[in-house]
């Protein structure tokens, strides 16, 4: 495929506001994780809240779009001059001509946990005025309304929910749309927010860690939920090609379908996401330096992913996982690892895998404790959803 450039691209997390914000916690080894506060929810686990977001509303031209979900979004959309970039892009190609592609698995549901918490008791009706910003807040297509209306962008639109690998799929959703010449450059991203929902849902299945999660250790117990908003724009790089810039290079997509929440015991749909992604950017696996894991700390799922990686890449890679430091994102998860990975890439950086003491023997991949600091040329980053949607990103730099 022809190579997409990552022209400008913006990120935020439970680590801070900002790409330098983000890289600055990966370098000091600080995680965002923080014992559990989100709203009145009773549960002994650790989250990746964004702070700030409780503390301010949405207001004029957008204020119908008010809510958690929205709010995420905008604030990442403030951050590294993405909104610049992309009215320099307008410029270049028209506002028709650049797609907006979102992932998101809850978009802003918690609006409509807060409208069932404030029924009447007497009738049972919903808010007043609530079904009428529907469109606007839970409904799955808001979050891409909501950014195509303010960078007032009149492209194709579209919003892709595949649980975690929800804001991974959009990259290559863009490079079809590109390929077939529906626009000339797309706004890919994710926004995912916390919620009653998540977190409640996350404890039933019994996956909710008590500690910050701890990928790959040998004594990991479960994930620690997070939210985080992030958008890249992608331009062909036969057009706007800058040396030393990172491009997407290659996907990869698969699904499974084994089992609504556990992944293929052999790891069968991540090896062919790996492998197609690894086609279509056309290098061999010994290419790859670095590959941010989906590594969620479930015992099932580092296990298995460990599987499939092991099998592509022996021990040739360094491997990690960031989730210790953002939690998992679900739905933005595929945005945040991707805009890490290229972080890395510019930055020289492998991200040791934080809270991992001691690596599951049991494990094979060459798993990075400690951060290390030196060149990398081409990275893997890996998301593996429920139901068994994979997708795997090779990003590397021009």
């Amino acid at each position: 495929m022809t190579p997409l450039t990552l022209s400008a691209y913006t990120l935020v997390t439970a680590n801070g506001r900002g790409i330098s914000a983000v890289s600055q916690a990966l370098r000091d080894r600080r995680s965002g994780l923080k014992p559990c506060d989100f709203e009145d929810a009773l549960l002994k686990t650790y989250i990746g809240r964004v702070e700030g977001l409780e503390h301010f509303t949405l207001e004029n031209g957008i204020a119908p779009f008010d809510c958690r979900n929205n709010r995420l979004a905008w604030l990442a959309l403030q951050q590294d001059g993405f909104m610049v970039a992309v009215a320099e892009a307008k410029q270049r190609y028209g506002a028709d001509r650049i797609a907006v592609i979102i992932g998101t698995s809850t978009s802003g549901i918690l609006e409509t946990e807060h409208a069932y918490a404030n029924r009447d008791p007497q009738t049972g009706m919903l808010p007043a005025g609530f079904t009428s910003r529907y469109r606007y807040t839970h409904d799955m297509f808001s979050s891409g309304y909501f950014v195509r209306s303010c960078l007032g962008l009149r492209g194709p639109a579209l919003v892709i929910s595949t649980a975690c690998s929800s804001s991974a799929k959009v990259f290559a959703s863009a490079a079809r749309y590109l390929q077939a010449d529906l626009c000339d450059a797309a706004i890919v991203g994710g926004v995912d927010s916390l919620c009653l929902t998540t977190l409640y849902g996350f404890s039933a299945l019994q996956l909710l860690s008590a500690h910050p999660c701890r990928p790959c250790d040998e004594d990991r117990d479960g994930l620690s939920l997070g939210e985080a908003a992030g958008f890249a724009l992608l331009e062909s790089s036969a057009k706007v090609g800058r040396k030393g810039a990172v491009a997407l290079l290659g996907y990869g997509e698969s699904t499974d379908g084994h089992h609504m929440s556990h992944p293929h015991p052999e790891g069968v749909g991540a090896i062919r996401a790996i492998r197609q992604s690894l086609e279509r950017s056309g290098l061999e696996p010994s290419d790859i330096d670095y590959i941010n894991l989906h590594g969620t700390a479930t015992r099932a799922n580092d296990a298995v992913e460990d599987k499939a990686v092991h099998s592509i890449f022996g021990t040739s890679a360094a491997v990690s996982s960031t989730k210790g430091w953002t939690g998992h994102t679900l739905g933005a998860a595929g945005i945040t690892e991707a805009l890490i990975t290229a972080m890395c890439l510019k930055q020289g950086l492998i991200p040791g895998t934080l809270n991992c003491e001691r690596v599951d023997p049991a494990l094979q991949s060459r798993i990075v404790k400690a951060n290390e600091i030196r060149p990398i040329r081409r990275a893997l980053s890996n998301i593996f959803g429920f139901g068994g949607n994979n997708c795997s990103l090779v990003l590397g730099v021009l």
